[in-house]
């Protein structure tokens, strides 16, 4: 029986279907490594395309200049570090990578003497000339890029006269026009600080700077707007002629006289003085005097017994005297016998400040040793520009 089924069901012994089973496998693990690959590849392609989208983003950011979301720092850093390294040890190389005029410089560096400008110190230079009781607070400021500033004046009338409807009409007189040249003088200053005291991190060295530029400027140019002389500085209101006002011509400036030598006498000189100035000047006009001046005049009273002084009713507002504002100038004259001691007019049309906007300061660190020198300079010139525009109170009988 068993022979039987085997002659039947002869046994397999190899040959055609292993070999068979073993390409199957061969060809499934082919195929499975082939989308591997492809996967791998795909994975690859994607990692690529995202690292140059990346990238592009990147350089478009850098292109654009945008600031970044955690930046510390102010635009006019770089400046102030910039102005920073140059007081303090001389490197002038902050300077020469900086965008002038994105970064507001107002004044490029000069490779030759190595000027420099730093905008902050100067803006806060500016502040404390104008803060400072001084005739600029009333006068006419203009900037100017020139070396002198000119000012046309027409301080004569047109002609006219009537006419009829069949009349001829005449020739009437020409008007005359004046030019005020105002020449700009070079004003300076030369504080100096010790190396030891710039290598200390702690100094504030442009607070200190500016502090002592503007103290120094503001004392020059507030007494030259007085009484300077013209000579390599501005010329002051007190430095042309003054003549009576009865006699008063262009080219001189008026007063009223007090009737009293070195003293007041009474409220009507005041009164005196402020009709003596033309009414279209009094809407703008106000009074110039000192301190022991100012003392005195603030104890005069009218007929009535009230005082002609009133102090602001605000805080920062000038004191007025019969209405007008009062500007104490410690460089007006102390009342003595004929002394020019108040002056009343509409300054901002009467005199003429005329400056260039930038400051240059130049670092010295060899004239001093020790120490280094910082020279600072200013160009400004001012002069009366309309004589009809201010009067002067003249402490004496005539």
């Amino acid at each position: 029986m068993t022979s039987q089924l085997l002659a039947a069901n002869p046994p397999q012994t190899g040959g055609e279907r292993p070999s068979s089973a073993a390409q199957d496998v061969k060809q499934a693990v082919s195929q499975f490594v082939q989308h591997f690959k492809g996967f791998q590849d795909d994975v690859t392609l994607k990692l690529k395309q995202t690292e140059e989208r990346m990238t592009m983003l990147d350089r478009k950011t850098q292109t654009a200049a945008r600031p970044h979301l955690a930046a510390a720092e102010s635009e006019a850093a770089p400046h102030q570090k910039a102005m920073q390294a140059y007081l303090r040890q001389g490197n002038e190389d902050g300077f020469r990578g900086l965008d002038l005029e994105a970064k507001a410089l107002s004044t490029a560096v000069n490779s030759d003497g190595g000027f420099l400008v730093d905008p902050q110190t100067s803006e806060r230079v500016k502040s404390v000339l104008h803060s400072t009781a001084s005739i600029r607070a009333v006068a006419s400021v203009v900037t100017v890029e020139a070396t002198s500033f000119d000012v046309l004046i027409d301080h004569s009338d047109v002609g006219a006269g009537w006419a009829t409807e069949t009349g001829t009409v005449s020739e009437t007189a020409t008007p005359v026009i004046d030019r005020i040249v105002i020449p700009l003088h070079e004003l300076s200053a030369l504080p100096k600080a010790s190396q030891r005291l710039l290598d200390d991190s702690a100094f504030d060295i442009e607070g200190w700077l500016a502090g002592r530029i503007a103290d120094k400027f503001a004392r020059a140019e507030a007494q030259s707007f007085i009484s300077g002389d013209g000579i390599d500085k501005p010329r002051g209101i007190l430095n042309h002629t003054a003549v009576d006002n009865d006699s008063w011509s262009w080219g001189s400036l008026g007063y009223v006289a007090t009737g009293s030598d070195g003293d007041i006498g009474s409220a009507d000189a005041i009164i005196d003085l402020v009709y003596a100035l033309d009414a279209r000047y009094r809407a703008g006009a106000s009074f110039l005097m000192n301190s022991k001046t100012a003392g005195l005049i603030r104890k005069l009273k009218d007929a009535d017994g009230r005082f002609l002084w009133s102090d602001g009713l605000a805080a920062g507002e000038p004191a007025r005297l019969m209405g007008y504002p009062v500007l104490v100038a410690e460089d007006m004259p102390d009342v003595a016998s004929d002394s020019l001691s108040i002056a009343f007019g509409d300054f901002g049309a009467g005199y003429t400040i005329a400056e260039r906007p930038d400051l240059r300061i130049l670092r010295d660190p060899f004239s001093a040793k020790p120490h280094v020198l910082f020279y600072a300079t200013k160009r400004v010139g001012g002069d009366v520009s309309d004589f009809a525009a201010i009067k002067l109170l003249k402490f004496g009988v005539s």
